[in-house]
């Protein structure tokens, strides 16, 4: 099994990481990745240690992998599925939103169903089923950018002002597909082992040249990651930011300069039908956001923890207002739990025998995340005041000679010594009002799209509304102006 020191040896491999305007070295060792990259080194480590619980028997290797890459065909294998990557999940207390196991979820759903991949011309099924089998076999980590860039959202790439602004096919030889353009959002891109480039936008018949499915090693020659501001080197130190110092997961704007796809890293050629098909026909969708609830509950968790322990450290959890409060935050994240958990109880096994969570569950509590993220953010924020506004600038006060008795003194609550509030506080900080904290509310409001899209199809599709309505309709067929019909 995979260990962390295994994978940071990989990445000094030449891929192009761009931040600042120049371009790094060795992503291992930047300020701006080194640490998370630590983090993810200690999930590989985790799931290396067999007595985590993390290992199983892959059929499709005949061998010993990471059962967060597994296929699950059976209740007991969902259930030690999500217990998998709660397991790798609370070791970031769900700050890595795309761990190994995000993408290599929507793999395992498309390992289970190569026929989607089927193509009269090549064998794109064997390639998906050859791809998913090394990512079992080498527990590698895949990030995925499957969003057009924001050139504009009134059209699709076909009709933009520009060639080849969205990543597209120019030219196929025998090698391969000769690809161009921009492909968003690549979070964990540039400390990844490879991406994997599609589409989950819906594309028009004129945008065929853009529909393709393909992965590519993180290093290979034109391809670059153009990286957002990070946040990780301006984390004066882990006390003062002790989400951001370890968390911060860098996202990236993937271009192509006419990279070459070989043919074998093929898994879509301009098929505009299946590019759809791979996510929804596959059961890639359901599975992969199931993971995606599973980090999210562990983080909701983790919030919930610190919004109680604050009350605890004011003294102010007696006060009924504030236990109103801390019981709403309480409702709020049960439910998520609870439809984590209603998800795993009604999945259903597709043809493949492979075990959808069930989806109503599932698009429900997706349907109320961009509400239920921020008013939990909102909670805290009440229950913290403005104890976060008067800490100390940073650790270094707290160890001065000139300033540490002053806070020492002033920067405390009964029975609880000055490092024990500030400690509290500033990680509280770190979730509601630093940069870090910033770009974790955006990625919640938009984790799997705009929040109308996100209710107006996945949710409301996913209801089951017939049923209900058709209920409805017995009801009121049952009376009328005479009273109730003797029939029913």
């Amino acid at each position: 099994m995979r260990t962390g020191d295994a994978y940071i040896k990989t990445l000094n491999d030449g891929r192009t990481v761009l931040i600042d305007g120049e371009r790094v070295d060795n992503v291992a060792e930047h300020p701006a990745f080194r640490n998370v990259i630590g983090t993810i080194a200690e999930l590989y480590d985790i799931a290396a240690d067999s007595a985590n619980g993390m290992q199983y028997h892959s059929e499709e290797i005949n061998g010993t992998a990471n059962r967060v890459f597994s296929i699950p065909r059976t209740p007991e294998q969902l259930k030690l599925r999500r217990q998998a990557v709660e397991r790798w999940a609370k070791h970031t207390h769900g700050w890595v939103g795309r761990s190994p196991d995000h993408v290599g979820t929507f793999f395992a759903a498309f390992g289970a169903h190569p026929e989607v991949f089927e193509d009269s011309e090549r064998d794109f099924s064997g390639n998906i089923r050859r791809y998913y089998e090394r990512i079992l076999a080498e527990s590698l980590y895949v990030s995925y950018a499957i969003i057009p860039p924001q050139v504009s959202r009134a059209t699709t790439a076909s009709g933009w002002e520009g060639d080849f602004l969205q990543v597209g096919v120019v030219k196929e030889t025998e090698e391969g597909l000769i690809v161009r353009g921009s492909q968003m959002l690549a979070t964990g891109g540039a400390i990844a082992d490879e991406v994997f480039v599609t589409c989950i936008k819906p594309l028009g018949p004129d945008d065929v040249d853009f529909a393709i499915s393909f992965a590519l090693p993180s290093a290979t020659e034109g391809l670059k990651f153009l990286c957002r501001r990070p946040f990780a080197p301006a984390a004066t130190s882990e006390f003062d930011y002790p989400l951001t110092s370890h968390y911060d997961e860098p996202d990236a704007l993937v271009i192509f300069e006419d990279v070459l796809v070989p043919w074998d890293r093929v898994f879509i050629n301009r098929n505009v039908d299946t590019l759809r098909r791979q996510f929804f026909e596959t059961g890639a969708h359901a599975l992969g956001n199931w993971q995606a609830q599973t980090r999210f509950t562990t983080k909701l968790q983790f919030i919930a923890a610190v919004a109680r322990k604050v009350t605890q450290v004011n003294g102010t959890d007696k006060i009924p207002g504030v236990q109103e409060k801390l019981g709403e935050l309480a409702a709020l994240v049960s439910s998520v739990e609870s439809a984590l958990l209603a998800a795993e109880y009604t999945a259903e096994a597709d043809s493949a025998g492979m075990l959808v969570p069930g989806k109503r569950a599932l698009y429900g509590a997706m349907g109320l995340q961009s509400e239920t993220y921020p008013r939990v953010m909102a909670i805290l924020r009440d229950l913290v005041g403005g104890g976060v506004l008067q800490l100390p600038s940073s650790v270094v006060d707290m160890k001065s000679p000139i300033t540490a008795p002053d806070v020492e003194r002033y920067i405390a609550s009964p029975g609880v010594p000055s490092e024990e509030r500030i400690k509290l506080f500033r990680l509280a900080w770190d979730i509601i009002g630093s940069e870090f904290a910033g770009r974790h509310q955006q990625y919640e409001l938009f984790y799997a799209g705009a929040p109308f899209v996100v209710k107006g199809v996945y949710t409301y599709r996913n209801y089951g509304y017939d049923a209900q309505v058709a209920e409805l309709d017995q009801f009121l067929a049952g009376y009328g102006v005479d009273g109730r019909k003797e029939d029913n």
